[in-house]
């Protein structure tokens, strides 16, 4: 039986299906599909499965958006596959419509994330029409979180059964490799020699994209002003242990799209408290020596950098939307704060240094909650299971393997 995972650019294969595409392939015969790149070839080497290189833009382009959609339609008609399951907008689109003119039986498609909410005048409604056209040509609708399940149904884009599998991300987490316990005190203590961090420092980290729909604008502000709140105070200020903070910054700056106030780019040049490491291919090391996420964006579809943090046994700092708010249970494993709103981030943040009882009582609820809720087996048990439910509904013999003993 043949599947194809599909994606408009490789690196989403590759980051988001890492693990997941060489599982499947024990059940089905997994081919990748995506634009061409290193990513694909990543993909390739490390989940042993066919891969399929086709152009598709991730901006509008109805000239090649055309010649994508007749490339996926014929490659479709010859490779005749079971089932295609898309998993980013424009690959949902074009794929859905060539999987149903090419016959394929079942058209699966997961939303991660919904931009149109975010938009405004004509491409909000061009967005929301391409939306409504991909779930007209999908078999099966799923999106990753309930705030996306919530969004689907309030803009009216379809009115197929959405079904969140699982509690919600695509992927899960690898809770043996995302723990505290992988990283040695020798790592720890390198690194914090590395980027200056002292072993009494209360360290908010940050993972991700520094551009201003993450919120790093008000995070700098934010931290400026917790900083100067707190210095020289000391005792009954911070946790037990802990006599100053840092804001470390994991991600790439991305100044052509999306850039930062210049207040924010000067802050973080000149105050020596807040450390940029850059992108970083293995997170798990920050993480490690850090003692709270702050992650306050703007807009997520189920975020792996909290399920990551919380994996880590970090409490988080969440702004109170769709995905944040699914995984941070308010005051039990974080905190969750409005969108946009710099001094309840402030108030929050201190709040975390200040009430030390509430910090480790949440910081002992993260990883558990993750491993209950998370974990990437029963992730990949869920999305299994239906798969063959949506094969049996086909046909209803042969039955499929069993998969009790995945997780």
């Amino acid at each position: 039986m043949k599947l194809f995972r599909i994606a408009t650019v490789p690196i989403s294969l590759n980051i988001l299906l890492n693990g997941q595409l060489r599982f499947l392939n024990r059940y089905f015969e997994v081919t990748a599909v995506s634009g061409s790149g290193t990513d694909l070839e990543s993909v390739a080497d490390r989940e042993g499965v066919k891969t399929h290189s086709l152009r598709i833009k991730r901006k509008i382009s109805i000239i090649e958006d055309i010649v994508s959609l007749f490339k996926l339609y014929f490659y479709f008609r010859k490779e005749k596959p079971l089932i295609i399951h898309s998993i980013t907008p424009k690959a949902g689109l074009l794929s859905m419509i060539a999987g149903k003119w090419a016959g394929v039986p079942i058209r699966m498609h997961t939303f991660t994330g919904l931009i149109f909410p975010y938009r405004t005048g004509l491409l909000r409604i061009v967005l929301i029409r391409m939306d409504r056209v991909l779930c007209r040509y999908a078999t099966h609708v799923y999106p990753e979180g309930n705030g996306v399940k919530e969004d689907l149904i309030r803009y009216a884009i379809t009115q197929k059964k959405l079904k969140v599998m699982a509690d919600g991300n695509v992927n899960g987490i690898d809770t043996e490799y995302f723990s505290r316990g992988a990283i040695s005190d020798n790592t720890k203590k390198s690194l914090r020699d590395e980027l200056g961090i002292s072993e009494d420092d209360f360290v908010f980290i940050f993972v991700g994209r520094l551009v201003k729909d993450k919120g790093i604008n008000e995070l700098v502000a934010a931290f400026r002003n917790v900083l100067a709140g707190t210095k020289g105070k000391g005792e009954g200020v911070f946790p037990e242990g802990k006599a100053g903070i840092k804001l470390l910054l994991v991600g790439p700056l991305e100044p052509k799209q999306d850039k930062l106030l210049k207040s924010t780019l000067s802050e973080m040049k000149v105050n020596t408290n807040i450390i940029l490491a850059g992108f970083q291919p293995d997170v798990r090391p920050y993480f490690a020596i850090s003692d709270a996420l702050a992650f306050p964006s703007y807009r997520e579809g189920f975020p792996n950098v909290v399920l990551q943090a919380g994996a880590m046994e970090l409490p988080a700092i969440v702004t109170d939307i769709s995905g944040c708010n699914e995984i941070i249970s308010h005051g039990h494993n974080g905190l969750c704060v409005p969108a946009k709103n710099i001094p309840e981030l402030e108030k929050t943040m201190l709040q975390l240094l200040r009430d030390t009882e509430q910090f480790s009582q949440m910081q002992q609820a993260a990883r558990p909650l993750i491993e209950s809720r998370y974990r990437q087996a029963l992730v990949w048990k869920a999305l299994l299971e239906e798969y063959h439910a949506n094969v049996a509904a086909l046909s209803p013999e042969p039955e499929p393997a069993a998969v009790n003993n995945v997780v």
